[in-house]
């Protein structure tokens, strides 16, 4: 069964523009699948996973395109890095847009390798998880923004996401393999996943020596999900030194399965804390990797704020990576306590936005968004996404979103 991505309109708008096409994004996340349902059958599909076929592409690259005729999708490119520069030399002679679409799951090498052998001429597409209206096959919703008239419109044809059902996606995650008819078991799916990331993104790529301690850096990131991060913790969790807590983040930031937010500066606000935010992408592997065992554990357990945080904000993140936008998001937090878990900023304009497992925030919930009222700074709507049935303000600039509105 195929789910219908967002992200199809932007693959081909992007094919359309670009003499390549690549798709990256973690393990698991249907990017191969997504691009096999477009362009079958008119794309011939090649895999370097194969043994055979990745030594063909490795040793004689120039032999493999003459094997392999465009329009060409190739997948695992990472494998075959080698073909860059000839893919280049092929589009370059052709002057033909969309030729190849490549994929990459381990991108710690490969972006340098892309940037380096066909700048200017690819067109990067990183892709996510399932959304949760992909999920629930609900229709494009766009990049969002807390957009009073967007909200109400959406409001009158979008069901409200209750506790339980909230906590039900978090718990599950959202890889496309968990929502099939013949889903396998969650446990095995997620420790299967991490072995071969272990296994094939790290160790082979990245040259970690001791993957028992990359293991339990990977559960330490998890556990501080939607907080700011903090080298020096990590280490000691770790049993690492803080520099190499600091390379081992970046291989999670590029592998995809972590993303920091960036504190929001301007000349006018001053006093900010500089230290960025970080955030799991999939919530169901962060919760496996926390060992929570079900969804009512962990909605009444001590992450149950933090982790409805981190969903809600790479629900966001794939509204933009779906639309091929990079997603314009920081927070802010001063000297003076003063805290906004999310800053979009659009337009010139700034979007302030808190996050509350609750049904019922009040104005206390918005206190800290005068941080932002300087000289200078235009702000937008302002928001508390929560788990309210309803779209209401709370006063003439802020309004309680429902988290299914997203």
């Amino acid at each position: 069964m195929y789910i219908k991505r967002m992200v199809e309109k932007t693959i081909e708008k992007t094919s359309d523009t670009f003499r390549v096409l690549l798709v990256t994004g973690p393990r698991q996340v249907g990017k191969t699948t997504v691009l096999r349902q477009m362009c079958e059958p008119k794309r011939t599909y090649v895999s370097l996973d194969d043994p055979m076929i990745r030594e063909l592409a490795v040793h004689d690259p120039v032999l493999f395109l003459q094997r392999y005729k465009p329009p060409l999708l190739i997948d695992e490119i990472q494998y075959a890095p080698q073909l860059l520069p000839f893919i280049k030399m092929n589009v370059d002679n052709s002057g033909k847009n969309g030729e190849y679409w490549l994929t990459g799951s381990q991108m710690f090498h490969l972006m340098k390798n892309v940037s380096e052998s066909l700048a200017g001429r690819v067109g990067i597409i990183p892709l996510l998880g399932l959304s949760y209206h992909e999920i629930c096959r609900e229709k494009d919703s766009g990049a969002f923004i807390p957009d009073k008239d967007v909200l109400l419109s959406k409001a009158e044809t979008t069901n409200p996401l209750k506790l339980n059902e909230a906590f039900n996606l978090i718990f599950t995650g959202s890889m496309p393999a968990l929502y099939v008819d013949a889903k396998p078991d969650r446990e095995m799916f997620f420790s299967s996943y991490i072995g071969t990331y272990l296994q094939r993104d790290v160790r082979d790529l990245t040259q970690v020596g001791d993957e028992l301690a990359f293991l339990r850096f990977l559960s330490s990131v998890a556990a501080r999900t939607a907080q700011e991060v903090n080298y020096a913790d990590l280490a000691k969790d770790t049993g690492i030194s803080a520099p190499t807590a600091k390379h081992w983040m970046s291989i999670l930031v590029t592998s995809g399965l972590v993303y920091l937010i960036r504190p929001y500066f301007n000349n006018a606000l001053k006093r900010i804390i500089k230290s960025p935010k970080m955030y799991f992408l999939d919530t169901g592997l962060c919760a496996y990797l926390t060992k929570w065992a079900s969804p009512e554990t962990l909605e009444a357990g001590a992450m149950s704020g933090a982790i409805f945080e981190t969903w809600v904000v790479s629900e966001i993140i794939k509204s933009y990576y779906n639309v091929g936008k990079q997603p314009p998001l920081y927070f802010y937090r001063d000297k003076e306590q003063r805290e906004i878990d999310l800053i979009i900023e659009r337009d010139n304009k700034l979007y302030p936005m808190e996050i509350k497992k609750s049904g019922s925030p009040n104005r206390d919930a918005i206190r800290h968004f005068s941080a932002l009222h300087k000289p200078g700074v235009e702000l937008g709507m302002g928001g508390v996404v929560c788990l309210s049935e309803n779209l209401l303000p709370l006063d003439k600039d802020n309004w309680m979103i429902p988290v299914g509105l997203l």
